[in-house]
């Protein structure tokens, strides 16, 4: 995909880049710099990017280890957004709208899964997703009754925790009371 993308103008996403070995991710070095070239070593052959060509990288830094990151040599040739989770009427919103679950259990998905991002950092390593409430909420709506459905997608994937569970299991409750 990175060669068609570099040969005839089209954006290339890499998705989780830090997944790849790093002696595979310096191949992108030429390709991101002044020379704009991908190099084929095994075909000797010296691929020139399209003017039009684009190439878009994701990670979370930091989400595995230390020791999968980026290369500084590897940042430097990109430009950089953050992104968070989307705010709560939204991420309601987009929940409701991905699954056909009503607003009001959106809502209350929603409401979960930011108590278990206010645990990251305190026992968590990383909160619930949006994709997690996705989930949920495919469950619900499949006739799952919505405390099971909450403690099988957003609680039991994340932690084995029995402390954590507990917290989070009390959320669930209290929210779907």
């Amino acid at each position: 995909p990175l060669t068609i993308a570099a040969r005839i103008g089209a954006i290339c996403y890499l998705d989780e880049i830090v997944e790849a070995r790093q002696d595979t991710t310096v191949v992108i070095h030429p390709l991101t710099d002044h020379r704009r070239q991908l190099p084929l070593d095994k075909k000797g052959e010296l691929i020139n990017a399209h003017a039009d060509f684009q190439l878009v990288i994701s990670y979370n830094p930091g989400y595995q280890s230390l020791m999968k990151d980026l290369k500084q040599s590897t940042k430097q040739r990109f430009a950089a957004l953050d992104f968070d989770y989307a705010d709560s009427s939204v991420e309601a919103a987009i929940v409701a709208r991905e699954t056909g679950i009503d607003e009001a259990s959106a809502t209350k998905l929603v409401k979960i899964g930011e108590t278990a991002r206010n645990l990251k950092g305190h026992g968590l390593d990383e909160g619930i997703s949006t994709r997690l409430l996705v989930y949920a909420a495919q469950l619900i709506n499949r006739g799952i009754e919505p405390r099971a459905a909450c403690r099988m997608a957003l609680v039991r994937p994340i932690t084995d925790d029995f402390d954590i569970r507990s917290t989070l299991d009390h959320a669930i409750d209290t929210v779907f009371a």
